[in-house]
Order: structure tokens, then C-alpha cells, then sequence
């Protein structure tokens, strides 16, 4: 199983911001805390482990404990909940929407991140224990963006009504959608196995957040991955003062805004945008924007309406129906998970760099921040393709006819460059505008304006040699057009578009343990592996 590595920047999928926390830009170092590297994770512990109370972790036990219950956690998971109680354990978080049937295949690259960084913390810092945490956003109200995954190009997609947190949604529908999927994957061992995961997550549990509970245990469990709900009255509970702060003195508005603004001046696009207030108000069916005006709290589109003592009133009597959003639902995980680590994609690590001035406002520890793992992968018929058409596996992500272009003019038997011809012609040109100076500024422009003609007919014919060629090597071309295609959906990185069915259709069981055997969460760059 032979792999690559790409820098980040050279892959041009990633944006500037990302690529300079990569490259631990000086100017950024004000948005994060510790960079993450092995050796400033010590300092990291330090911090947490003295200001996480020992009556959150017993919190943390007793609703782990509850919300597993009527699974079936292995050996592995049961240990390290179990650990969380304890002072020397810490967790590595990673947090994905309800996806159906995972969605994009980074939800499988998240969490590989997640259970290979606990690995290489123990071997470093044996004397300590850490968990490994998917974090379930089941608050999550777009239900547009998770109903649906990709299979061999084609989308399939649960159609129900919309409205409330995703994870309350029951499964109804569902056996329509299994049908189509059970179709489109056909038969044999692996598609059988594929049946038997989203049969029994999706048709055999009443909620979408149970199932998807279901189908990570069932992928990550072994390796021990510890799954959290977040909408939980009692971890709530924890959170109650930081959600009181916040509707009486819009913290995080009032700390996130300039941050943005930084990020902003230093020329990097600003991820999300604080409101006044960032909470949601959440019951069934329901979950809108909580919003003040003059001293009274209403809820987005509805009646719902409260005075400051009533307002905080319900708040003590239901904190479960406070809900954080994006900006303040890192501060919530935060607060309940004795945490070091946050892993995520590029806009996810956008948004956490807005926050560091809120988490010191409110006194948490600011994690460190990780690039999640980043894989393209080939199958050897695939691989051995791109080697016939010799082929780098660093021009793959080229855009699409930026590769064409280069590969025609490598291999064609005539040449393409038109660039001598063009230094010829400017020399020429120079000898003409010695001899224009010696008259009027008239004769100068219209010498320059026969060089623009001159040049910009070169080019014409340079473009027009190279359209003939590409006729010329059209099966060349084609066969190029194709397996970028086949590598790249949609001109865009396999990762975000395809499902991990179709790899699993392809390898089975042996997916995942050769994903976390040869992914490392702390390398930095982009993964090209040949299966």
C-alpha cells in the first residue's frame, strides 16, 4: 500500500488562511494558542487538567453511560469512558453533522485523525490517557446539507419534511432509500456487509442521532472512539453560566467581532459572522434564533416572548432548550469534555481562529487545532494508468485543462512554446522604438501598438498549434479527461464528493485498518494512497 504527500499549498484546494497556519505564519500566531506539534502538547494537559473540575468529569460519566445505553460499545470504548473519570484523562475531539450514511468520505478521514493522534499521544506521554471523542451535532438544523450522500456519481437523498434539530428526526423513509441503495451497490460480500450497516442503523433505530450513534460504533468502535450527544440536560446544565453570560452581556459578540475584523485586515476571508446573541432556542419541531430588544428576549418567528427574569428563569428550569451555535458550540465542548485537541477541515479551523479572545473573556483553555487528514486514493488499475500516462500524482490536481495543456506539450512531437519567438520578436521591437525616439511621441505609440498586434497574433497561433495537437493526441487526452474524472468528481477532491460505500464495495473491511495504519494526524499534508 504505497503512499505520497503533497504539501497543502501545492494542491490548491486550500485556502490561504489554512496553508499559513500550516506554514505557522507569524502573523497568524495571535488566532490559536499552541501550534500542534508532539512536544507542546505537555503544556496543553498542563493547562486543562488544572482548571477541569473533577464534578464535570463525573457529569460526563454518568450521561456517556446513559446515552449508550441499548448499544453495544466494545471493550475499547467502554474503557475509555470509563477513564474519562478519571484526572490523567484527556480527549482528542472531532465533530461532524448527521450526515447520511456519512456523507463525503472526509467523515471517515476526521475521526482516523482523531483515533490515530491518541495513539501517538500515549506513546509520548505514556503516564496519561487519551480519548478519542466524535462529537454528534445533533442540534444541527440544515437538514439540506446532510439528506443525501454520492455513489458512483449519482445521488441519493431522503426526502422528509424539514424543521427542528436534525437528531431528533425520526427515520421514517428511510426503507425507500435503502431500496435504492440496496439496487445501486448490487450484490457480493462487501455490498451484503454495506445492506447489513445501513439496514440496522437506519431502519432498525427511531432517531437519526441513534442511528448514526449506531453506524460510527459499528465503523470506529474497536479502536474505541468514544460518541457524544451534546443535547443532553445534564451536560447542559454545566454550560448554564456561560449561556447565562451570554444573554446578558453578548459575550462572544463582543469578543469574536474584533477577531473577525483581524482576520480580515490581514486579508483572509472571514469564515462566520458573531451575532449579537449565539444561541438557539430549541423544542421539538423548533429551533430558532434567540434575540433581544430592549430588555425582552423573543424567538425567531414565533410568539415566544420573555422578560430578563423570566428568561433566565427558564434557563434554570430547562437548559436543554438552550441551544449554542457556531460560534458558541466549541466553547460548549470545551466546557464539558476535559479536551486538548480540536480536529477539523479548513473552514471549520477558519472559525475556530475567531474565537481565541472569547475563550480567554470566559476564562477556558483554547484547544489546539488540527488539519484533519487529508487522502486521495487510487486503486492499483487506476495507479498503473496515471503511470502509463506518466502521469504525477502532484499534476493530478491540476485544473483540468492546465493538465491537458502540459501533458500535449510534453508529449507532442512538434513544439508548442511559441516563447522564443516571442523574445525574438520583442528585441526587434526594441531596435524599433531606438529609432521612434528620435521623432515624435505619435510614431512611439503606434510602434507599440504594432508589438501588442504582433504578440497578440503569436499567441493566437500558439493556441491554435496547440487545439490541433490536442485533435492530434485525442485518445491521449481523453484517456487523461478520464481518470482525473474518475479520481476528481465533479473537478473536485474525492474527499468531499464520494461516499466511503464505494471504496468499501472495493476493500471491505480492510479500508478503515489500512486508513488508520497509514495515515499520520500530525504529517501536515495531503495523502495520495495506492490501495
Amino acid at each position: 500500500m504505497p503512499s505520497d504527500c503533497i504539501p497543502f499549498r501545492e494542491t490548491n484546494y486550500f485556502s490561504s488562511l489554512i496553508c499559513d497556519y500550516l506554514d505557522q505564519k507569524a502573523d497568524l500566531q495571535v488566532f490559536y494558542s499552541r501550534f500542534p506539534e508532539l512536544e507542546n502538547f505537555k503544556a496543553q494537559i498542563d493547562e486543562k487538567q488544572k482548571s477541569f473540575p473533577i464534578s464535570n468529569r463525573e457529569v460526563l460519566l454518568k450521561a456517556l453511560k446513559k446515552q449508550y445505553n441499548g448499544f453495544n460499545p466494545s471493550e475499547a470504548t467502554e474503557q475509555n469512558i470509563a477513564s474519562l473519570g478519571q484526572v490523567s484523562t484527556f480527549t482528542i475531539t472531532t465533530g461532524h453533522q448527521l450526515n447520511l450514511f456519512t456523507g463525503p468520505l472526509y467523515f471517515l478521514y476526521k475521526i482516523i485523525s482523531t483515533i490515530n493522534l491518541t495513539k501517538v499521544l500515549k506513546e509520548k506521554y505514556p503516564e496519561y490517557n487519551f480519548v478519542p471523542i466524535y462529537w454528534m451535532a445533533t442540534e444541527d438544523h440544515d437538514f439540506d446539507e446532510i439528506n443525501y450522500f454520492n455513489l458512483n456519481g449519482k445521488k441519493i437523498q431522503w426526502n422528509r419534511e424539514d424543521g427542528g434539530a436534525v437528531g431528533c428526526f425520526d427515520t421514517q423513509g428511510l426503507d425507500k432509500v435503502f431500496e435504492i441503495f440496496s439496487s445501486e451497490i448490487g450484490i457480493g460480500k462487501n455490498a451484503e456487509r454495506l445492506k447489513f450497516l445501513f439496514r440496522e442503523a437506519y431502519l432498525n433505530h427511531n432517531t437519526l442521532s441513534e442511528a448514526t450513534r449506531y453506524l460510527a460504533n459499528e465503523l470506529f468502535g474497536e479502536y474505541g472512539l468514544v460518541i457524544i450527544d451534546g443535547d443532553d440536560r445534564e451536560l447542559k446544565h454545566l454550560f448554564v453560566p456561560y449561556v447565562e453570560k451570554e444573554l446578558l452581556e453578548q459575550t462572544s459578540y463582543a469578543s469574536v467581532l474584533p477577531k473577525a475584523n483581524k482576520l480580515d485586515e490581514a486579508g483572509y476571508k472571514v469564515q462566520v459572522n458573531p451575532r449579537e446573541i449565539n444561541l438557539f432556542y430549541l423544542t421539538k419541531g423548533l429551533r430558532e434564533r434567540i434575540i433581544e430588544k430592549e430588555g425582552s428576549y423573543f424567538v425567531n418567528e414565533t410568539e415566544i416572548e420573555w422578560s430578563k427574569s423570566e428568561m433566565l428563569k427558564e434557563l434554570y428550569e430547562f437548559p436543554e432548550r438552550f441551544s449554542p451555535n457556531v460560534m458558541m458550540r466549541p466553547l460548549y465542548q470545551e466546557v464539558i469534555l476535559p479536551n486538548l485537541c480540536y480536529i477539523g477541515g479548513g473552514g471549520e479551523l477558519a472559525y475556530w481562529m475567531e474565537l481565541k479572545d472569547y475563550f480567554e473573556t470566559v476564562e477556558v483553555p483554547f484547544p489546539m487545532l488540527l488539519l484533519r487528514n487529508s487522502v486521495l486514493i487510487q486503486t492499483d488499475k487506476q495507479a498503473e494508468k496515471i503511470k502509463k500516462l506518466n502521469v504525477s500524482d502532484r499534476e493530478l490536481f491540476l485544473k483540468q485543462h492546465e493538465l491537458i495543456n502540459r501533458k500535449v506539450r510534453q508529449i507532442s512531437n512538434i513544439d508548442i512554446n511559441f516563447d522564443p519567438q516571442r523574445k525574438l520578436l520583442q528585441e526587434q521591437f526594441e531596435a524599433m522604438y531606438k529609432l521612434a525616439e528620435q521623432t515624435d511621441v505619435t510614431f512611439k505609440n503606434a510602434v507599440k501598438a504594432q508589438e501588442v498586434k504582433q504578440l497578440k497574433g503569436l499567441e493566437m497561433l500558439e493556441k491554435r498549434l496547440l487545439k490541433a495537437q490536442k485533435r492530434k493526441l485525442g485518445d491521449h487526452v481523453k484517456r487523461l479527461t478520464t481518470i482525473q474524472n474518475e479520481l476528481f468528481p465533479n473537478q473536485s477532491l474525492q474527499e468531499r464528493t464520494a461516499n466511503f460505500s464505494e471504496l468499501y464495495l472495493e476493500y471491505g473491511k480492510d479500508l478503515i485498518p489500512n486508513l488508520i495504519k497509514h495515515l499520520d494526524p500530525l504529517k501536515g499534508e495531503f495523502f495520495t494512497i495506492r490501495f
